[in-house]
């Protein structure tokens, strides 16, 4: 297995690979986003299951976090009525620099543009959901516990563009007992958008976990990830 960091635009990455990385990026490449207060190197057992099938994983430092933290963030995040404000834009500040991300990959011969994906857990889940809004050559996507419904007046908010998401192949996954990252948004995204792959019904799944919070049990846990891996391997490949 082979690690090393990089800079993409202005988002510090962690690349993992298995084969070379030629053959990664052939295989296709799988950009991932941390959790609130994480950072890239959180979720390295990640990284290397999608290196295990063959994937370019690559995890970035969302905007205020990692090597780029902000040095008052845990101020920003208690100041009152803030921590929603602050959130979210972190959360649109990163979506929004995905296509440079992905332009810098391109650029460097890491990845094929037809090959890319997506995926993030928590916060990285509404980051996950926002990319679309901002970048095309997307193919395949994977939210992990997140909202596409940013509580905001900022128009940017996934909930109120479906006509962007077709066609991105979209599985979304929600722990049914969240009461940090409630799962009805999700629920209720996906049935506005099925309308809209109805030429491609395949394309897009939600499932939602029962038993699960926000933090979910290991036996749904792994059959979430396998899930994850699998839609990857489908769309991507």
């Amino acid at each position: 297995m082979k690690e090393y960091k990089i800079k993409l635009s202005e988002a510090p990455a962690l690349i993992v690979h298995r084969n070379s990385i030629e053959k990664a990026a052939e295989k296709g490449t799988i950009l991932f986003y941390h959790g609130l207060k994480a950072c890239k190197e959180t979720n390295m057992k990640e990284y290397l299951s999608l290196a295990d099938r063959g994937f370019l994983s690559v995890g970035i430092d969302n905007v205020g976090h990692g090597e780029r933290t902000y040095s008052d963030f845990e101020e920003r995040l208690k100041r009152e009525n803030s921590f929603e404000e602050t959130f979210l834009s972190m959360v649109q500040q990163t979506s929004e620099e995905i296509p440079s991300v992905i332009d810098e990959l391109v650029k460097k011969g890491l990845t094929d543009p037809e090959k890319i994906g997506i995926c993030g857990i928590s916060m990285g889940g509404y980051i996950t959901y926002g990319s679309v809004l901002f970048e095309k050559r997307i193919k395949a996507i994977a939210p992990v516990l997140g909202s596409p419904k940013w509580k905001s007046s900022i128009n940017s908010s996934p909930k109120n563009h479906p006509e962007k998401f077709y066609p991105v192949a979209l599985l979304a996954q929600n722990a049914g007992q969240d009461s940090c990252v409630p799962p009805q948004f999700a629920r209720d995204f996906h049935e506005v958008l099925i309308p809209y792959y109805k030429e491609s019904p395949e394309k897009i799944a939600y499932i939602e976990y029962p038993q699960s919070n926000h933090f979910m049990i290991e036996e749904e846990w792994n059959e979430l990830w396998e899930n994850l891996l699998n839609w990857f391997e489908k769309f991507i490949n």
